[in-house]
């Protein structure tokens, strides 16, 4: 049998290349996008399995609405897909309020509100996987993308307290975490602070970071994203691309080294 997939930001990215991906291997999936004509190509190509919504995920009430009506329209739901985000470019100090609440309302409630819309579903299965797309930046971070780091470490953490929740219930957690590809991300999608001069020079050292000089291609996560939500015991999480897992090794190292050399203080901080 095939698979039923929930995606949200299905028009473009990794959305829109997963949703291709399982509608060519004969699964249904519900997509979702901000203007519904973005998905018009896949409604015409695929009539009877391709489901389009129209969804601005930081509506709550729609969010639990859409997830319902794709299931009803499927009759369950196998994998979702919490993939619709942008990407906030500031310093912290030029952050403004509204900037940042609404990088955490999209990235982060945005996931929220459609993960606890499916949560119930699975669990009356008994089965299911939800997939967080999360970033490297999700687990270290770089100057200039402070809001955004701040979006996906949460989301993180939320997950990984999810999956420790709905083991039980037969339903799997994973977080994806990217390095840099070759989407829109930091292009038309990606929305900017006002910027300080004296932040010049620090933003000029953040372009040159290693994921966005050498970035992955978006159509090869394809048969990733199919082997990740194929496998019998999926990973918690899992990086796309070359870059991640180097600096991860090197954020880590340097946090064990430090954890290591105030230990004593520490322990002392225990007390008796």
């Amino acid at each position: 049998m095939g698979k039923t997939w929930f995606i949200t930001g299905a028009s473009k990215g990794f959305g829109r290349e997963w949703a291709e991906a399982a509608l060519e291997r004969g699964d249904s999936v519900a997509g979702t996008a901000r203007k519904l004509e973005t998905l018009d190509d896949l409604r015409d190509t695929y009539p009877e399995t391709f489901l389009a919504l129209r969804l601005d995920v930081t509506d709550r009430d729609a969010d639990f609405a859409a997830v319902q009506r794709a299931a009803e329209h499927f009759g369950r739901l196998d994998v979702v897909v919490n993939n619709a985000g942008y990407g906030h470019f500031g310093m912290v100090e030029e952050l403004a309020e509204g900037e940042a609440r609404a990088q955490l309302e999209t990235n982060l409630f945005g996931a929220l509100w459609v993960t606890q819309a499916a949560v119930p579903i699975m669990r009356e299965q008994g089965s299911g996987h939800i997939i967080q797309v999360s970033s490297i930046g999700g687990i270290s971070a770089f100057p200039s993308v402070g809001i955004y780091h701040a979006s996906k470490w949460a989301l993180e953490g939320l997950s990984q307290a999810l999956a420790q929740e709905v083991a039980g219930f037969g339903i799997h957690v994973t977080l994806v975490e990217p390095g840099g590809f070759s989407t829109d991300w930091s292009g038309p999608s990606a929305s900017h602070s006002e910027e300080l001069p004296e932040y010049a020079e620090v933003r000029k050292a953040a372009a040159s970071r290693p994921s966005a000089m050498d970035p992955g291609d978006p159509t090869a996560t394809r048969s990733a994203i199919l082997k990740v939500v194929d496998a019998e015991t999926p990973p918690l999480r899992i990086f796309f691309g070359r870059a991640p897992l180097a600096i991860a090794t090197k954020d880590y190292e340097s946090r064990l080294s430090t954890w290591n050399e105030w230990q004593p203080v520490s322990i002392e901080a225990h007390g008796n």
